[in-house]
């Protein structure tokens, strides 16, 4: 009896598992079929295959490590471990050909200069164009203003050579510009086919005077020329930011950039190249203040124009001291001596157009009126300042003066010179090197070759010198040592004999 009650009681539990087991199975069925445990599944063993391929690159550098025969491995080595596959080559085929750089598992193809395709060339250059004109209307000036560039000038040696590079200058500028040309003793044809080659927008006029052959009368003259394009622009009613930009002057194109920032009359820093013998011990420019100060401070920088304080307002004006000059500076055109600018040239300043209209509304209070100007020009007109009631009004340009965007320079041709005339050869210059010979001069009389001393030395080497043979040699040393003065003294008798 005790036994069957025994085999009941397992057969009892048995079930009871059995019951408490199913529904633990059927749970995990379930889970296994949804969508999220498939997800995680699949995500599981992707990462598992990427630290597998991971761990297969590293443990080839760690193997490369352990069991490489050198003790310290270069960079080299170690980059042709990591490097599983080289990329694959392609074959270039093209006139111009090219080459192929590796960096890391991308090929860089550098294609030969200059392109073999013309026609790729200009697309490229029109990209860049529009690039940089879509550059220019969103980061540079909003709305531009046209520039009116005053130049005097008249017939001279050195014209072509200054209006040459004003022209390429000006060419160079992004924005509208009218040119006007003013040249005294009257237009020219050397003048306008000169400036015909810029396709610009020109105005050539004319002045009734010649220009002198002093260097002060000259200054003054180029001021009244000057007045007399203003005049053009009062007349016409151009609308922009008049420069006055002399022929022989240098200027940026970031000068063309600053300019238009001018609301009516602005001022900039003018470089002034003017130099001499002996001027380094000299201090050439000083710096004026408004306020009459006695103690002036002394600057070594040759540059004339505005001043600012601490704050960026103009207190005052950098000038060339051209006193330690004086006695050696040029007083007509072609002298050999150093050319003195004025105390502030005209270059130095931009003006608005405006300012000079007959009937604008605009126009500020202190600004004299053209009548006026008009007879203060017949006799001498130093700077625009003198169109002005109240300096203080200029604006400085070029960082408050800091920068220097125009250098101002007189260099003409000297008296004595003897340059062809308007640059054209005519007759056709004279043979001084003929084509067969070489540019330098004809060599000097021929000396003992060193043919001769490699004669002498082999018999010295290789035969004994008798006494005969040592007073032969003693005497062929004496005749070379001799023969270079007695061709001196032939040269000095024809030199005498032909004088």
């Amino acid at each position: 009896m005790k036994q069957l009650t025994a085999l009941q009681q397992q057969s009892r539990r048995s079930n009871s598992f059995r019951n408490a087991s199913s529904p633990l199975d059927a749970t995990v069925d379930g889970a296994i079929k949804s969508p999220a445990t498939i997800f995680w599944l699949v995500l599981h063993g992707l990462c598992c295959l990427i630290s597998l391929v991971l761990g297969f690159r590293f443990s080839r550098l760690v193997f490369f490590l352990l069991f490489s025969t050198s003790s310290t491995p270069s960079s080299t080595t170690i980059y042709s471990a990591l490097q599983t596959t080289s990329p694959p080559e392609r074959n270039i085929s093209g006139a111009g050909g090219g080459s192929r750089v590796v960096v890391g598992r991308h090929g860089i193809l550098i294609r030969p200069w200059p392109h073999p395709d013309p026609a790729e060339v200009m697309k490229a250059h029109s990209i860049i164009e529009r690039v940089q004109a879509e550059q220019r209307s969103q980061y540079g000036v909003k709305n531009p203003r046209t520039v009116i560039a005053i130049t005097p000038t008249y017939v001279r040696t050195f014209q072509t050579l200054h209006l040459t590079g004003v022209m390429h200058s000006l060419m160079n500028v992004p924005y509208d510009l009218i040119w006007i040309v003013v040249e005294a003793g009257g237009t020219t044809n050397e003048t306008a086919s000169l400036i015909a080659k810029s396709r610009l927008k020109t105005i050539h006029i004319g002045f009734n005077r010649k220009m002198p052959l002093l260097w002060e009368d000259r200054h003054k003259l180029e001021s009244r020329m000057r007045l007399h394009a203003l005049s053009i622009v009062r007349e016409k009613k151009l609308d922009g930011i008049v420069m006055f930009v002399d022929d022989s002057n240098m200027h940026s194109l970031e000068l063309f950039d600053e300019i238009q920032n001018v609301k009516w009359v602005g001022a900039l820093s003018v470089g002034i190249l003017a130099h001499s013998a002996g001027s380094a011990e000299i201090e050439l420019p000083t710096v004026q203040r408004d306020d009459n100060e006695k103690d002036e401070k002394k600057s070594q920088v040759p540059v004339q124009g505005p001043s600012c304080n601490s704050s960026n307002h103009l207190v005052g004006w950098h000038t060339f001291n051209t006193l330690p000059f004086l006695e050696r500076s040029a007083r007509y055109i072609g002298d050999r001596a150093v050319v003195l600018p004025r105390k502030l040239e005209w270059a130095g300043f931009v003006l608005n157009s405006r300012l000079v209209w007959e009937d604008s509304l605009e126009k500020p209070e202190w600004v004299k009126e053209w009548e006026v100007v008009r007879k203060d020009g017949e006799e001498d007109v130093e700077s625009p300042l003198s169109l002005l009631k109240d300096t203080s009004m200029v604006e400085p340009l070029g960082s408050c003066g800091r920068k220097v965007l125009l250098w101002w320079l007189r260099v003409e041709a000297r008296a004595d010179s003897k340059f062809p005339a308007r640059w054209i050869i005519d007759p056709p210059l004279d043979i001084t090197v003929p084509a067969k010979r070489t540019p330098w001069p004809d060599a000097p009389p021929e000396l003992p070759t060193t043919a001769e001393k490699a004669t002498v030395i082999p018999e010295n080497t290789e035969k004994r010198p008798t006494k005969n043979g040592s007073r032969r040699k003693r005497s062929s040393r004496s005749k070379r040592k001799h023969s270079p003065k007695v061709l001196d003294d032939h040269v000095s008798t024809r030199q005498a004999a032909e004088n």
